[in-house]
């Protein structure tokens, strides 16, 4: 998986938002001096297939509070989602799904799925009155049903491309 930098990034954030050791992402970057990196270079994040190999995608809209997984670029479902609420916004990028865990209880609902920018991910909920609202600390909850089908669909390396 190929990562290109961000203003304001670090190495170490990059570490941490793909959950993958700094140790083992300077050692697949040889090149790279750890001390500088710059926005618009390109790191290669070990451990995970590149997006361009996977034929799904999914695509967020924060202002319309839906998020459409597309396989080959052709729409397959739209589901219902909640966002975050002010203060707390739902990230806007193009980020991977780095994980799943089923079952993580609380207000995370039957699953959840990390997204390669730490705190984040998309998951279930315990209160299915909140879909359809900016109530979340910028997560994207689903119907526990629509998650669990979702994350049976789509594999670890998925893009995930949120926008207003």
């Amino acid at each position: 998986m190929i990562h290109t930098v961000k203003p304001g990034e670090t190495l170490f954030q990059i570490s941490m938002d793909y959950r993958t050791p700094l140790a083992e992402i300077i050692r697949a970057n040889p090149a790279v001096n750890p001390d500088f990196i710059y926005p618009g270079q390109t790191i290669v994040i070990p451990g995970f297939p590149s997006p361009l190999t996977i034929p799904y995608r999914i695509d967020v809209s924060v202002n319309n509070r839906w998020l459409r997984l597309l396989k080959d670029g052709v729409l397959q479902k739209q589901y219902p989602i909640a966002v975050g609420r002010i203060l707390h916004g739902t990230p806007i990028g193009e980020f991977i799904i780095i994980n799943k865990a089923p079952n993580p209880g609380g207000p995370f609902g039957t699953m959840w799925m990390s997204l390669s920018k730490q705190h984040y991910g998309i998951h279930g909920t315990n209160d299915p009155s909140s879909i359809g609202k900016a109530v979340s600390r910028g997560c994207i909850r689903m119907y526990n049903s629509d998650v669990e089908e979702l994350a049976s669909i789509v594999p670890i390396g998925t893009l995930v491309s949120i926008h207003p």
